[in-house]
């Protein structure tokens, strides 16, 4: 192990996956290596049995459950948005050969106390049970300036400039009320709380014009992708990557600590009484808790379920957001549900989470409306984790470290933080110009 490597990477999570394999094709020397003996960390997948060890301290699920090995539940389950950053980086390092998409079915919001699919575009608007007639209109006529606005034509742009006008200033030009403003902002835009609206408009029309993009790929009902089998592909999809480009992965290495000299700036990682040198550690929070502080904490519910989510078209997979202020809430609570249809789990069976950042030390209270809108549950599971984000300087001890996983059913800040991540390790932007047909898709038969 006594090697020279650009790179060390530590833990197998999703970000540090995506980031070995940038790093690698970019022509860096990566070393990859866990504490654990399996991929994925936080963000791994778990069988029955491992379930039932994680939270019932038992190695005996009911039997009626069906077969251990048919489930695949990922404990940070995301979705993937057809024309989103995470899709681009597949394609961009070829992962994409690895993996079997099939698109999900559904694309949810509740409001007022009902679940309504999420409407994209001015057509789907018109016919939404969200709004009355007039407000219909004028979020047809909204729709459309957004389908419309392209930042290289002045035409569309109709006298503004979205990187000055804030989000609030064009919402109030039409006129749409919070209502709309609410299903808009949280479901389409995907935004986690309100402080968007103050924020320039340019990012909140981009938003939404990806959701729209990302929907009208597969023709389904839903903007998003997910893996069969599920995320637990995807870090060994990248594994397989780094080791084309020559890195090297090992699981199952004990301690895994940083080595530091006397400036501080870290020169090497030692495992197992060897020390393998590098120029630059990447790791996940758990690996420098002394460099990071708690942001936060994630409240989550994992359900399994004989039956879809009630009110949502019978679909085998989907998502539902409810934002913040449907709740009385500060942060939005996020369901996500998949199943056999992916092969996540047996025949008639799913996997339903409800997801929410914590307000309070009591997930059972807080994620009650999530649950209450799943009808009957088989098996329930509750859980928290905390929250980190890195406090060194990068540029004065080596260390680049990715921040925890939020309470989203979908990737979109994940990958944020991983392009953000590897613009600083590199000096380079990543460019994630790709021909989106080169990732495809399998919808219902």
């Amino acid at each position: 192990m006594d090697e020279q490597y650009d790179v060390i990477v530590l833990g197998t999570g999703l970000k540090e996956c995506i980031l070995s394999g940038l790093l690698s094709v970019n022509g860096l020397k990566v070393l990859h290596m866990d504490r654990n003996d399996y991929y994925g960390g936080e963000s791994t997948s778990l069988n029955l049995n491992q379930l039932w060890k994680r939270f019932k301290d038992s190695d005996k699920p009911p039997e009626n459950l069906g077969s251990s090995k048919d489930y695949n539940v990922d404990m940070i389950p995301k979705f993937m948005m057809a024309n989103g950053a995470l899709v681009r980086v597949l394609i961009h390092t070829d992962v994409t050969k690895y993996l079997n998409f099939k698109a999900v079915d559904g694309s949810y919001v509740y409001n007022k106390g009902k679940i309504h699919k999420v409407p994209a575009n001015d057509v789907e608007a018109l016919k939404s049970q969200l709004m009355g007639l007039f407000e219909k209109r004028r979020a047809r006529k909204f729709f459309i300036y957004v389908q419309d606005y392209e930042e290289s034509d002045p035409k569309s742009h109709e006298g503004m400039d979205l990187n000055k006008v804030t989000a609030r200033d064009l919402i109030s030009k039409y006129g749409l009320d919070d209502n709309t403003v609410d299903f808009i902002g949280h479901a389409l835009a995907l935004h986690r709380d309100d402080n968007y609206l103050d924020g320039p408009a340019i990012d909140f029309v981009k938003r939404i014009k990806l959701y729209a993009e990302s929907l009208a790929r597969f023709q389904g009902g839903s903007p998003y992708i997910y893996p069969l089998y599920g995320l637990g592909e995807l870090p060994q999809g990248f594994a397989r990557l780094s080791a084309v480009y020559g890195g090297t992965y090992m699981l199952g290495k004990p301690e895994c600590k940083v080595e530091f000299d006397e400036n501080g700036k870290a020169f090497g990682v030692t495992s197992e009484g060897e020390t393998a040198k590098c120029k630059k550690v990447v790791c996940d929070p758990s690996y420098l808790p002394d460099k990071v502080k708690k942001i936060g904490k994630v409240a989550r519910a994992i359900c399994i379920m004989s039956h879809p989510i009630p009110n949502t078209n019978d679909s085998h997979s989907g998502q539902v957001i409810l934002p913040q202020k449907q709740l009385g809430r500060k942060s939005d609570m996020y369901l996500f549900c998949c199943s056999y249809s992916h092969n996540v789990a047996p025949k008639g069976k799913y996997i339903a989470f409800v997801l929410t950042e914590a307000e309070t030390d009591n997930p059972q209270v807080e994620l009650k409306p999530g649950i209450d809108l799943l009808g009957p549950i088989d098996e329930i599971f509750f859980d928290t984790f905390d929250r980190y984000e890195p406090i060194n300087q990068h540029d004065v001890d080596n260390c680049f470290i990715s921040t925890s996983y939020d309470a989203t059913t979908h990737f979109e800040t994940t990958v944020e933080d991983v392009i953000a991540m590897y613009s600083k390790i590199t000096g380079k932007v990543l460019d994630l110009t790709v021909d989106l047909s080169a990732a495809s898709a399998a919808t219902e038969e």
